[in-house]
């Protein structure tokens, strides 16, 4: 992260790569994130065979709400249950070649399972500080992949201070380093890679919508640098599809700076939803997140936690998709929209399954 306290991001010579790395290039590659290696950090991969999720046409859910196009992209396929693989499968891989050895993050949940996953990957030891009220499946996942897990009181905002307060600066004496949302440039290196898979499986044409369940954003960040990456290197056009950011009303920052028209997201005060990885009361990324609403002429909806489950449980019955409740805060953003006219008919809508719905069983 920037001294200044915004995100740093990489950036890529893409003059030079659109000469060497084709869309047509891609014809046989390993289906994996790690196919689009040209736009990735060079380091050896510290892979579990994630990414190229599913993009599933929901012809049910589409026909019910009267849309005739809609997909449901199911992260809820890639190692450790969740789109959060993704992230840290990059992330972890740069620190492996630069000799991390002891790795720490806050979570909600997902994001720490999958730190823990690819930090036995790697062998480093993996120190996770998770809210109280994490839901017990979360936490017995990051102990089976060794993972030293502490609960805070609080939020993940409070688990961030925790760690920091016990382990002391970052990269200090102690020799630890920082995975926490948008400290560090490469979760979103690999969360921007579901942006070149929405367009490879549409071939090279972005939907007109994409509907995406917000808690730090990382992932609405890295679609939309994709995007221009794409774009750069010659695969799509200038056109962009609307980004709709998703959040609780429990717990809902991005849309309360988006319909007072602010720059930033203040903290929200007390978050409360059953959806653990939209319960971020705040992120460092909010200015970049809010940008890409405006430029893209989306939107930001708070949904709560009876209807996100109700369309959790809608994409089960209706498509087989065992959704969890961020992914069903998405549906939910659909339905609204769509019966208020802000989607057309006609439109092509993406939304995404963050999730397996498993964690959220027991």
């Amino acid at each position: 992260m920037c001294s200044c306290g915004s995100p740093l991001l990489a950036r890529y010579r893409l003059e030079q790569a659109r000469a060497a790395f084709r869309r047509d290039l891609l014809a046989g590659r390993e289906p994996t994130l790690w196919r689009y290696a040209e736009m990735l950090p060079g380091v050896p991969p510290i892979t579990l065979g994630e990414g190229l999720t599913p993009l599933l046409r929901a012809r049910r859910v589409a026909d019910e709400l009267g849309l005739k196009s809609l997909f449901v992209k199911d992260e809820a396929v890639n190692p450790t249950g969740s789109f959060k693989a993704r992230g840290m499968a990059v992330a972890v891989s740069v620190a492996a070649a630069r000799g991390v050895r002891v790795a720490a993050a806050p979570s909600a949940g997902n994001a720490g399972a999958a730190l823990a996953a690819y930090g036995a990957r790697a062998r480093m030891e993996v120190r996770l500080f998770l809210p109280a009220t994490t839901p017990r499946p979360f936490v017995l996942e990051s102990e089976r992949y060794g993972a030293r897990v502490t609960l805070v009181p609080g939020s993940i905002a409070d688990a961030g201070r925790a760690m920091r307060e016990t382990l002391g600066p970052a990269g200090g004496e102690g020799g630890w380093f920082d995975f926490s949302t948008l400290r560090e440039p490469f979760r979103v290196e690999g969360k921007k890679t579901m942006g070149y898979e929405i367009a490879e499986q549409m071939e090279f044409t972005l939907p007109d919508v994409i509907v995406y369940p917000t808690g730090g954003g990382t992932g609405l960040i890295g679609m939309w640098k994709a995007f221009d990456e794409m774009e750069g290197l010659g695969w799509i056009g200038p056109r962009r599809p609307r980004m709709i950011s998703v959040q609780a009303t429990g717990c809902a920052p991005i849309v309360r700076a988006f319909e007072q028209g602010r720059d930033t997201a203040g903290p929200w005060p007390d978050p409360v939803t059953i959806a653990s990885g939209l319960r971020v009361p705040g992120s460092v990324g909010d200015r970049l997140m809010i940008e890409i609403l405006r430029r893209s002429g989306g939107a930001a909806v708070a949904v709560d936690d009876r209807e996100m489950m109700e369309c959790a449980a809608l994409l089960g019955s209706r498509e087989g998709i065992d959704a969890c409740p961020e992914g069903g805060a998405a549906l939910a953003a659909v339905r609204r929209l769509a019966r208020a006219g802000s989607i057309e008919t006609d439109e092509t809508i993406v939304m995404f399954n963050t999730g397996t719905g498993l964690k959220y069983s027991v």
